[in-house]
């Protein structure tokens, strides 16, 4: 789905229809459909050649790995709706004291 995604928002941009991107690769506005709608997933090749021809590139790169925010999530999923309710009112009390605060 992200392809699609990607896809989508590039054709956007370019203010191109599916039609026209699929005139722009010798492809077809159904083939542009369906891997917007998710029902196609395109090799990179091919998704990295259809975000060119919208003036777009995709900017690969490796970065490492950080886990700390699905950690987060993953305790906060263990806690029961009372005990989440109670964590997010005392962040949002810190944060009001926070912009309470005056800036030095």
């Amino acid at each position: 789905m992200i392809s699609g995604s990607l896809l989508r928002e590039a054709r956007r941009r370019a203010a191109l229809s599916q039609a026209d991107l699929a005139g722009r690769t010798s492809t077809t506005q159904s083939a542009i459909a369906r891997i917007e709608g998710g029902r196609t997933v395109p090799t990179l090749e091919r998704l990295i050649r259809l975000v060119r021809a919208c003036g777009f590139d995709i900017d690969l790169r490796l970065v490492a790995h950080d886990s700390h925010e699905m950690t987060i999530v993953e305790g906060n999923l263990r806690l029961d709706p009372e005990e989440r309710v109670a964590k997010m009112l005392a962040f949002s009390a810190i944060a009001r004291q926070e912009e309470a605060a005056p800036l030095t």
